[in-house]
């Protein structure tokens, strides 16, 4: 069986790696003959420093959809079209936004060095924090902040993008059209009914729509009313719950 987890609040927890415990969960895991995936929100690039070596072949979705790797290649992006990318760019100015944007590789970052999301991008400088203009392609734009975050997301809403916001949090996740983690398992031949899947956050909503079974971390109301049970967001319950699964 396919297992899809996210990471960031799911296996892991406060931007640190996974754990040992939840390491050997899930190589024993892997013994028992499933095929683990990762979805995340982060790109590929800060997917790597917060697994173990041994996993940096897996399947990975990376950028809510954007990123796809296996084997430890990046074999698909999807970046926003020129004119799309060129609003976003006038909102960030219009709203003073700080804010961290991705290419397939190198990013741009305007946040505050304290921000809690700097401390996971690019910890062990695979990449380079770029000025925007050097940015090839603008694959993810996240704001971290704005001077009118409610307005400013209102008027992203009006494009032809998918947007994110993260809780209670002024953070706001943005990807091109037809990009979520659903689309990219499409990719690497995931079907419908054929996965089993865990998640903690909105960006999850489209892979748990088309698993065969799927465990909520945490509390969610949305993701709580599709997934087909709910664990605490505690480590120790999400690895009880992966070992009950591993005999599926």
């Amino acid at each position: 069986m396919k297992f899809v987890f996210d990471l960031d609040g799911t296996i892991c927890f406060k931007g640190n790696p996974l754990s040992k415990a939840m390491v050997q969960a899930l190589d024993d895991f892997e013994k028992k003959g499933h095929e683990i995936i990762f979805a995340s929100a982060r790109p590929i690039r800060d997917l790597l420093p917060i697994l173990p070596v041994h996993m940096h072949h897996y399947s990975m979705i990376g950028g809510n959809g954007a990123f796809v790797a296996v084997g430890g290649d990046i074999i698909s992006t999807i970046h926003f079209d020129q004119e799309i990318a060129e609003t976003i760019l006038h909102l960030i100015k219009k709203y003073e936004a700080q804010y961290l944007i991705d290419s397939k590789w190198d990013y741009a970052f305007t946040g505050s060095i304290e921000h809690p999301i700097r401390r996971n991008v690019d910890p062990e400088q695979r990449a380079k924090n770029v000025a925007l203009e050097e940015l090839n392609e603008i694959v993810k734009v996240v704001i971290l902040q704005s001077r009118n975050s409610q307005q400013m997301l209102e008027e992203l809403q009006k494009l032809s993008i998918v947007t994110y916001k993260h809780g209670q949090e002024e953070i706001i996740d943005i990807s091109p059209i037809g990009v979520d983690k659903w689309a990219g398992l499409q990719k690497i031949g995931v079907v419908p009914q054929q996965f089993i899947a865990f998640g903690n956050d909105a960006n999850d909503v489209s892979m748990f729509k088309h698993a065969q079974h799927s465990v909520c971390v945490g509390e969610h109301a949305e993701l709580t009313q599709l997934a087909t049970e709910k664990v605490s967001s505690e480590e120790e319950h999400v690895i009880n719950k992966i070992m009950e699964l591993m005999e599926l």
